[in-house]
């Protein structure tokens, strides 16, 4: 009997590519570099594969998952290819009506050389032209920063938290989420400052990590730290808070509000910690510090905030800076006026103190 051909076909991947990056319907012998990238450990921390992962369930992934997605029109998988080598997945799982959901995972060879953005552009491209998509979601386990950024240098917004959304082994983790829309540029939507490492004067400026926790929880804990910025670290000051301190770090420059960095010597063991905050592009940031006990004394503050005043002034474009001090905060206040910061007036009650009272706050501002 001859085939029906009004039978609907099954559909498979098309094969798309920029010269440099390839997308293409998943084959057997990607299972090897499906299953390596799902033993890596940023890998099974930030997605939903099985722990531990077989090497049959790549197999499974890439010779019936996949495909099937294609079948059932549920989810338009392809696998990357980069240099002739698999290089992760990435799919648009369809939600009807003009939307879908956009997922993508990496290969750990591939991290960093920028064919993840290749890929997801191309993948971007065909669903709102070829598919008639009009907006597409973006969901990442919070805390995801690999993610967001990627999610983030391809036009996606950043919309919020959502708590306990995202399922992952029994749990329901709090979950970031953003779009894009098929009329919208595919390119950054805001600024993510960067946080270079900076040096000079026997003093280092670098981006802060999980490294830096203990030192954080140290310092935050201080009897004297407290007594003057007892309002931004409420106690007790545990691990997750001095987590919480570099995660917003982070979230300060993915916002575009801010940059802050870890202080060190030539030891590289954090000794204070310093930014700026409340920046206004081109016009104007407000400086904080604070030094770790062991470091206080030696005029590591000094020297940390005159290399991140360059900064300000020539990779920032910032005309002035502001600081606001405690008024009785005799150690805080020298390290400004060292650096010909002029006192300009006073914000009367403007900060809580340990004990529950209120203090004034000297202003002071520094032409760049």
């Amino acid at each position: 009997m001859a085939d029906d051909p009004t039978a609907p076909t099954a559909r498979t991947a098309p094969t798309l590519t920029d010269g440099t990056v390839t997308l293409r319907a998943h084959r057997p012998d990607d299972a090897q570099g499906s299953f390596e990238q799902c033993q890596d450990p940023l890998s099974q921390a930030w997605t939903t594969v099985p722990v531990p992962y077989t090497h049959e369930m790549a197999v499974g992934f890439v010779t019936e998952m996949m495909p099937q997605g294609w079948v059932d029109d549920r989810e338009w998988g392809f696998a990357v290819e980069h240099e002739g080598q698999y290089a992760g997945t990435v799919s648009l799982r369809n939600e009807g009506d003009g939307r879908a959901e956009i997922a993508y995972g990496s290969h750990p060879r591939v991290r960093g050389t920028g064919a993840m953005e290749r890929a997801l552009r191309l993948l971007l491209r065909w669903g709102f032209e070829e598919q008639g998509l009009q907006t597409v979601i973006w969901w990442a386990n919070r805390g995801n920063w690999a993610s967001r950024r990627l999610a983030w240098r391809v036009g996606f917004s950043f919309d919020g938290t959502v708590r306990q959304w995202l399922p992952q082994r029994g749990e329901l983790l709090d979950a970031w989420v953003g779009t894009l829309h098929r009329d919208q540029s595919p390119g950054p939507r805001t600024v993510w400052l960067d946080c270079p490492t900076l040096a000079g004067d026997g003093v280092h400026l670098r981006p802060m990590d999980e490294r830096d926790v203990p030192r954080i929880v140290e310092a935050c804990s201080d009897p004297r730290t407290l007594e003057w910025l007892s309002f931004l670290y409420p106690q007790p000051f545990t691990e997750e808070s001095g987590r919480g301190v570099v995660s917003a770090s982070t979230e300060l420059r993915a916002s575009g509000k801010g940059v802050t960095w870890a202080v060190t010597g030539d030891d590289d063991v954090m000794s204070g910690w310093l930014g700026f905050f409340g920046l206004r592009p081109g016009v104007v940031a407000e400086l904080g510090y604070w030094a770790h006990p062991a470091a206080r004394g030696r005029g590591l503050t000094t020297r940390a905030a005159a290399l991140a005043l360059g900064h300000a002034r020539d990779r920032l474009g910032l005309q002035h800076v502001r600081a606001r001090i405690a008024v009785g905060n005799a150690a805080s206040q020298h390290v400004v006026e060292t650096l010909g910061f002029e006192h300009t007036g006073v914000e009367r009650l403007g900060a809580d103190m340990a004990d529950g009272s209120r203090v004034d706050l000297a202003i002071y501002d520094l032409a760049l």
